[in-house]
């Protein structure tokens, strides 16, 4: 049954260590009151087990190796060139007499005779947690520290075990209270295969951050782009498997030899250009266009720069810029990565041009031709004749604006896809569009794209800029 009522404060008190304590090798360090019972506490332990990348920013996931009452993982961390991995056993203990109830859990690191632990992982021989039922159940930390560990209230082990004893009062509280997580991550591309790719692009194009052009904040927008350009890579992977390839398969650089979009990608608004220069530094075909070009493009190879163009582009019209046809091959996939006013534009364009997809990354809140307001711009009716934009939702504005996206992705053919992605941005969900829907002809959807363009040509307030800059060196 859910809880209505708030977690109970948690308030841990450290144990009192006596010299006999202390010499007897597992010494209590850390403890508080539980919250929860004690049928809770191995649903709160798993959630410890299974994800120690939320009490470690330097750990980026574990992997079960042997799933029993006694688990053997590996963890990996987030910076694989500075720490190496270390496996582990958490083995889970419970009353003789009750063999459905756990009540002990002991994490022991493996360490070859020799070796030594990596810098995340606390000096301890066994980490230990124990739930004592009583009048107040209560939730308690051991150690079998290393020889000179410290254990007083200031040193890293304390601080480290305060962490884990929260995070298991929390986890426990929100089992309890069917808590579930508000963002979930990993729709469409699974965290290992995004995880482990990241981890080779961030090696590949992290010297970016030190060559930077911009007068922008370059650890945000080359790690952004970089987790970008990993999650399009494996949604192009999964999208296209019958597509066409570049490369053989090679073991160093297998991604050169994945699916692709036939027609390459269009960035569409593409600023700095570091998105295009990275899937083109990858292999990759596609263009890059914004209205104007940035100081970084001089700055990237030959072949990022003949594909980053100068172009105003007016997708209220017929293309007549002579170079339109190139940037909308048949099959191209749309790239609409913060790209303000064009955002909305993104899957009426797919539709159009007839592409095989598009990833739509809203930013700022723009309609055709002016900025959404929550409170007057319709909503497009969805199949069937009805509309999900509710006028009285208590939903931010930026929420509404996300679900006024989805009812036009629907309304111009396409299924809506969704993401959370992995990115330092607020502004990090993703709209993805990979197929029509089943229930609308093609030539319904693409009436409706035009009905658009005419609502928009008629109220005559879309103007198209001007390139700015010295279009023609690009």
């Amino acid at each position: 049954m859910a809880s209505s009522l708030p977690r109970p404060r948690f308030e841990p008190s450290p144990c009192v260590l006596s010299q006999e304590t202390l010499q007897s090798g597992w010494v209590p360090l850390i403890s508080c009151a539980a919250g929860f019972p004690i049928e809770i506490f191995e649903v709160a332990i798993t959630q410890l087990i299974h994800h120690p990348e939320y009490n470690s920013t330097l750990i980026l996931r574990s992997e079960t190796i042997q799933p029993r009452r006694c688990i053997r993982r590996r963890l990996l961390p987030r910076r694989p060139g500075r720490d190496p991995p270390l496996e582990q056993y958490c083995t889970l203990y419970g009353p003789s007499n009750e063999p459905a109830i756990l009540d002990t859990v002991v994490l022991t690191p493996i360490v070859e005779p020799g070796s030594s632990l990596p810098y995340y992982h606390p000096t301890v021989s066994h980490l230990v947690f124990r739930y004592v039922p009583g009048s107040t159940p209560t939730l308690v930390m051991e150690v079998d520290p290393l020889p000179g560990t410290p254990l007083d209230m200031n040193s890293r082990l304390y601080r480290t075990c305060l962490a884990l004893l929260d995070a298991v009062h929390r986890y426990g509280w929100g089992a309890m209270s069917n808590y579930k997580k508000r963002v979930i991550h990993d729709c469409l591309v699974p965290r290992e295969e995004y995880q482990d790719l990241y981890l080779i692009m961030r090696a590949r194009h992290k010297h970016l951050v030190d060559t930077w052009q911009e007068v922008t904040d370059p650890l945000k927008h080359v790690f952004e782009d970089i987790g970008i350009a990993t999650y399009l890579m494996l949604l192009w992977k999964d999208t296209f498997r019958s597509g066409p390839i570049n490369n053989p398969s090679d073991e160093k650089e297998p991604w050169k030899s994945w699916p692709r979009p036939v027609g390459g990608f269009l960035d569409l608004g593409c600023g700095n250009g570091l998105l295009t220069h990275i899937l083109i530094a990858e292999g990759y075909d596609g263009y890059g266009i914004d209205l104007r070009a940035r100081t970084s493009w001089s700055h990237y190879p030959e072949t990022t720069q003949a594909s980053l163009r100068v172009h105003a582009f007016d997708p209220t019209t017929n293309p007549s810029y002579p170079a339109s046809d190139q940037f909308f091959k048949p099959g191209v996939f749309i790239i609409g990565n913060h790209a303000d006013e064009l955002t909305p534009w993104v899957p009426v364009l797919s539709t159009l041009y007839n592409a095989s997809g598009y990833l739509l990354i809203p930013c700022c809140s723009w309609t055709f031709d002016k900025k959404f307001e929550r409170s007057s711009t319709p909503s497009f009716p969805l199949p069937g004749g009805t509309s999900t934009l509710a006028k009285g939702s208590n939903k931010s504005s930026y929420s509404m604006y996300r679900i006024w996206l989805a009812t036009l992705a629907l309304h111009c053919g396409w299924e809506v896809e969704t993401e959370t992605l992995r990115i330092p941005s607020t502004r990090n969900w993703a709209i993805i569009g990979r197929r029509r829907l089943s229930s609308m002809l093609t030539e319904e959807a693409l009436s409706h794209v035009e009905n658009i363009i005419e609502d928009v040509q008629a109220r005559g307030l879309f103007k198209t800029r001007k390139p700015e800059g010295k279009a023609g060196d690009h």
